[in-house]
C-alpha cells in the first residue's frame, strides 16, 4: 500500500511539472517607475520608438545647472539620422543634470553623443569627463567625427536622486575645452536585471562573488548570437543587440539556427527584460556537417575588452535544437578555462525545451585584451547528437563599487580595521620572535645579512628551490643542462647595484609598466643610462619571459634590436636591465600622447629599422628566432629616432625557416595575431610578418589596432584598412596630420606591401627581407617625388633616370655575405636608409 502511495505521489508531481512546463510565463510589459528621457539643446518633444524625449530645459523632474546654457542645432541633419542627434547641449565649465528618483534601486543610464558639424563648436575636438553619483564614468572622453556613440551604465541609486556631471578636460587646449551631450536616458531597471551574486572564474575553477548589485557596470558588448540586429523598438528595455558574425573565430565551425516556435518563459527564470524573444529564438550550433573541421571542436567567440578591469559575462541559452529532454550536454569555457562541464539545459529549466536560461560569470580579460567564450561537445552526449549552442552574450565592464557609506559607519569600519591590523600585526610579531628563538636554539642559526645573495629572503617572491631559490634554477630544470650553459653569467648585475641605479626603485623614476612588471629609468655606476624592468613581486607568471629574454638577448647583437645590459636574479627577484631608449615606444609617438608628429619620412625610416631587426632575427643565424609579439609598444626609439625591436619574452627559436611550422600554444597580442597561427597553432616567421603588417597600418593611420570605442566596422584596423586598400582608397584613412605630405607613389607601394603582409595564409605573405626592400623603395619614391598618373604601377619605373638604379638581391631565407667596409659586424650599415637599399648583410652569427 505504501509503495502504491509513493508511486501515486511521484506521478502527481510529474504531472504538475509537465503542466507548469506547458504554460508560458507571461509577464506584463515593463513600465519603469522612473523614466527620465531628455533631448539636450532642443526646445520641443521628440518621439523615438514610441517614447517621448522632453527638452532638457523644460522639465520639472530634471534640474540643469551650468555656468552658461548653450545649445546648438545641426544646420544640415541627415534625413536618416535620429532626431535625438540634431541638437546638443554645450558645457564650457563644470555642469550637471539632477534627476529626481521616485524608486531607489538599479537604474539604467544612457548617454548619447554625435559630433555633428557646427560653425561655432568643433564637437569632435571636445575632450571631457562625465561622472554620476561622484563616480567617474568617462575620463578624457572624445567622440570620433561623425560617429554616433551610446554609452550605457547600470547603477544602483539609494539617495533619491542621481546627478550626472560634465567637466571639460583640464589638459585640453581652449578650442577643445568644453563638453557636450545630445540626449540622456535615466530609467528604472527591473529588480531582477542584475542579481547580487555571480560565479567568479579563477584558474582552479569558480568561486562565489557577492556584491555585484553595488557595482557600476558599463555595457561593452550585447550580442544576438546566430541572429540579426535587434533595434530598441523590439526590446522591452530599448536595447540594441548586434549579430555575432564579426566576433566568431571560425565561422565554418558554427551553423545558425532559427526557431519558429513559442519561447516558453518560466516563473523564476529568464524574462523578456533579461533578453527578448528574438535572442532566444536564434542560436549558433556546432556545424557537424562541415567536413573541413575535426569531429570534436569548439565554437569560439573573441570579444575585445579593456585590460585592467573585471567583466561580467552573461551567457544566454535556450534549447531550440533538441528533439527531446536531456539530449543536449555541452561544455563551456571562458578564456580557455573550463567553467561548466556537461552543461544540461533540461535540468536548469522545468522539464521544458525552448525555455530561456542565463548564467552570470565574472572574469578578467587576458593579457591580449580579449575575453574568449567557447562551447564544445560533452562526453555525455551520444555520438549522433554531439552538439553545443549559444543564444546570446552580454559583456559589462565592472568600473568599481558604488554605494553611499555614512560617516559614522565609515569611522566605525576604519576603527575596526585599524584595531584588527594592529592586533594581528602584534600577534604575528610575537609568533615570529618565538619561532626564531626556537630555531636558533635548536640549530644555532645566525641571521644572514639582507644583502647576501644566498639569503632566503624572497623579497615578496615565492621560493623556487635550488640555487638559492632563483629563477636561474628553473631554467636548468627545464633544459637539463648546467646553469652556465643557459645564462650568460657575465651579464649578472647585483641587486644592490640595481637598487642604487634606480634610487631603490623610486616612483619618480617609473617610466612604464606592463604584464611583467614596472620599468624604471636608471643610471649604473659607470654612468650608463638603463631601463630596468622589474618582475612584479609576488607573481611567477613572468618566469618564462624572463628566461627567454636572457637566453635570446645574451646571444644576439644588432643595431636595430634593443641590447640587454644585464639581469639580476638574486633574492628571487627577476630584473632585466636594457639600454635606455630616450624617445620611448613608437606607440607613444603615434597616439595617446602629445608628442610631436612624426613626418612620413621619419615613419618610413622607423619601419625600415624595425624590419631590419626582424629580418636579422629570422635569418641572422642557423637558429632563426620568431618574435611573436610585434607591435608599436615593442618598437623603441633612441635619441635619433632610430628604431629597435624590444621585448623578446614570447620569442621562439626554430630549427630553420625551411621547417614548415612549429606547433605551439598561441601567444601574442590581440589585433596583431596571425589568423592562421591562431586557428592551427602553427607558428612560422610569416606570423611576425602579419603582425608587422598591422604595425605598418598603425604607422600610417595613427590609431590602435583595436579600438572598441569606434563603430563596429572600424574596430579592427586591419579589416577596416584593407577594405579601403582593395578599393584603392587607402589615402582616405591616413593620419590627418600626413594629408598632403605623402607622395602618392610612395603611399601606393606602402599599401601594396601592407596588403601582402596581411594575406590570410602565411604562404602568400612575403619574407621579412622582401618587406624591408619594399619599404626602402617606398622611401626612395617619397624622396624623389616622382609624379605618376593614378593608373601607373609604382614598381614599373624603377629605372627612371631620376631614381638610382638598384639591383635587387635575392631575398627570403637566403643569407647574403659581403666584405664591404660599409657593413658592420652587427648586420647594419653606416649608410642611411635614404642613401641606398639595404644589403641585408648578416656577416656574423649570434
Amino acid at each position: 500500500m505504501e509503495n502504491l502511495q509513493t508511486h501515486t505521489n511521484q506521478y502527481l508531481l510529474l504531472l504538475l511539472l509537465l503542466f507548469l512546463s506547458s504554460i508560458q510565463f507571461i509577464s506584463p510589459a515593463f513600465n519603469p517607475p522612473d523614466n527620465h528621457l531628455i533631448t539636450c539643446g532642443s526646445d520641443s518633444i521628440t518621439n523615438i520608438d514610441g517614447r517621448d524625449f522632453s527638452p532638457d530645459s523644460n522639465t520639472n523632474s530634471v534640474l540643469l545647472s551650468a555656468p552658461s546654457k548653450i545649445s546648438i542645432t545641426d544646420p544640415n541633419p541627415s534625413p536618416d539620422s535620429s532626431p535625438l542627434y540634431h541638437t546638443a547641449r554645450i558645457f564650457t565649465g563644470n555642469s550637471s543634470y539632477e534627476f529626481n528618483i521616485k524608486s531607489n534601486g538599479t537604474h539604467l543610464v544612457r548617454l548619447h553623443f554625435f559630433p555633428f558639424p557646427s560653425q561655432r563648436f568643433n564637437l569632435s575636438a571636445a575632450v571631457f569627463g562625465v561622472s554620476a553619483l561622484g563616480f567617474s564614468l568617462l575620463k578624457d572622453f572624445k567622440v570620433p567625427n561623425k560617429t554616433q556613440v551610446i554609452r550605457e551604465y547600470i547603477i544602483k541609486v539609494d539617495s533619491g536622486k542621481i546627478v550626472i556631471s560634465f567637466a571639460p578636460s583640464g589638459n585640453s587646449p581652449p578650442s577643445s575645452s568644453f563638453a557636450f551631450v545630445n540626449a540622456i536616458e535615466v530609467f528604472s531597471a527591473p529588480t531582477d536585471l542584475i542579481a547580487d551574486d555571480a560565479q567568479f572564474v579563477i584558474p582552479s575553477g569558480m568561486e562565489n562573488f557577492n556584491g555585484l548589485i553595488n557595482q557600476v557596470l558599463e555595457t561593452v558588448h550585447r550580442i544576438n548570437v546566430g541572429g540579426f540586429i535587434i533595434v530598441p523598438l523590439n526590446d522591452t528595455l530599448w536595447r540594441t543587440w548586434i549579430p555575432d558574425d564579426e566576433f566568431l573565430f571560425s565561422r565554418s565551425a558554427a551553423k545558425r539556427v532559427i526557431f519558429g516556435g513559442r519561447i516558453k518563459y518560466q516563473m523564476g527564470g529568464a524574462s523578456r527584460e533579461i533578453a527578448p524573444d528574438n535572442v532566444y529564438s536564434t542560436a549558433q550550433e556546432m556545424n557537424i556537417g562541415n567536413l573541413t573541421v575535426i569531429p570534436n571542436f569548439n565554437i569560439t567567440w573573441i570579444f575585445p575588452v579593456s585590460t585592467g578591469f573585471r567583466h561580467l559575462v552573461r551567457l544566454h541559452f535556450c534549447d531550440i535544437v533538441s528533439r527531446a529532454l536531456n539530449e543536449l550536454f555541452f561544455d563551456i569555457y571562458i578564456n580557455g578555462g573550463l567553467v561548466y562541464k556537461d552543461f544540461d539545459l533540461s535540468s536548469r529549466t522545468i522539464l521544458s525545451l525552448a525555455s530561456p536560461y542565463y548564467t552570470d560569470l565574472i572574469t578578467d580579460a587576458d593579457d591580449s585584451g580579449v575575453i574568449r567564450v567557447s562551447i564544445g561537445p560533452s562526453d555525455l552526449s551520444s555520438t549522433s547528437r554531439r552538439n553545443a549552442i549559444l543564444n546570446g552574450v552580454e559583456i559589462m565592464k565592472m568600473n568599481g563599487e558604488l554605494g553611499p557609506i555614512s560617516e559614522t559607519k565609515s569611522k566605525k569600519n576604519i576603527g575596526v580595521v585599524i584595531g584588527t591590523v594592529v592586533g594581528g600585526f602584534g600577534f604575528v610579531c610575537v609568533l615570529v620572535v618565538v619561532i626564531l628563538l626556537v630555531l636558533r636554539k635548536r640549530k644555532g642559526m645566525k641571521p644572514k645579512p639582507k644583502s647576501d645573495p644566498k639569503s632566503n629572503n624572497t623579497g615578496g617572491w615565492s621560493p623556487m628551490g635550488g640555487y638559492g631559490g632563483s629563477s636561474y634554477s628553473a631554467l636548468t630544470e627545464r633544459t637539463n643542462a648546467s646553469p652556465g650553459a643557459n645564462l650568460n653569467l657575465g651579464l649578472r648585475i647585483s641587486f644592490s647595484d640595481v637598487q642604487s641605479a634606480t634610487n631603490n626603485f623610486s616612483e619618480n623614476l617609473l617610466i612604464g609598466s606592463g604584464g611583467f612588471g614596472n620599468v624604471y629609468k636608471g643610471v649604473l655606476k659607470d654612468g650608463t643610462k638603463v631601463a630596468v624592468k622589474r618582475g612584479m613581486p609576488g607573481s611567477r607568471q613572468g618566469l618564462s619571459e624572463f628566461l627567454t629574454e636572457i637566453t635570446v638577448l645574451s646571444k644576439i647583437r644588432h643595431r636595430h634590436l634593443v641590447s640587454l645590459i644585464g639581469y639580476c636574479e638574486e633574492q628571487s627577484e627577476m630584473i632585466l636591465v636594457y639600454e635606455f631608449m630616450e624617445n620611448g615606444s613608437l606607440r607613444s609617438h603615434l597616439y595617446g600622447s602629445n608628442l610631436p608628429c612624426l613626418s612620413w619620412k621619419q615613419r618610413l625610416e622607423i619601419c625600415i629599422g624595425s624590419a631590419r631587426g626582424l629580418h636579422y632575427l629570422h635569418t641572422g643565424s642557423s637558429q632563426p628566432i620568431i618574435h611573436r609579439d610585434v607591435k608599436p609598444a615593442n618598437i623603441l626609439l633612441d635619441e635619433k629616432l632610430m628604431a629597435k625591436v624590444a621585448d623578446f619574452g614570447l620569442s621562439r627559436a626554430v630549427a630553420c625557416l625551411d621547417q614548415s611550422h612549429v606547433s605551439t600554444n598561441v601567444k601574442g597580442s590581440f589585433g596583431y595575431l596571425d589568423p592562421e597561427y591562431f586557428r592551427r597553432q602553427h607558428l612560422t616567421d610569416k606570423s611576425d610578418v602579419y603582425s608587422f603588417g598591422v604595425v605598418l597600418l598603425e604607422v600610417l593611420c595613427a590609431r590602435p589596432a583595436i579600438d572598441i570605442s569606434l563603430p563596429r566596422e572600424q574596430v579592427n584596423l586591419a579589416e577596416w584598412a584593407m577594405w579601403y586598400q582593395k578599393k584603392g582608397m587607402l589615402g582616405e584613412i591616413i593620419d590627418p596630420k600626413l594629408m598632403g605630405n605623402i607622395n602618392l607613389t610612395s603611399l601606393r607601394k606602402f599599401g601594396e606591401t601592407v596588403e601582402k603582409c596581411l594575406a590570410e595564409y602565411g604562404v602568400d605573405r612575403p619574407a621579412m627581407g622582401d618587406v624591408l626592400w619594399n619599404l626602402e623603395y617606398a622611401l626612395q619614391l617619397q624622396e624623389t617625388e616622382i609624379h605618376r598618373e593614378p593608373y601607373e604601377d609604382s614598381t614599373t619605373s624603377a629605372s627612371d633616370s631620376s631614381l638610382p638604379i638598384v639591383t635587387r638581391a635575392p631575398l627570403g631565407s637566403t643569407r647574403i655575405e659581403s666584405d664591404s667596409p660599409a657593413v658592420k659586424s652587427d648586420g647594419s650599415s653606416d649608410t642611411t636608409p635614404s642613401g641606398v637599399f639595404s644589403q641585408l648583410i648578416t656577416s656574423e652569427g649570434r
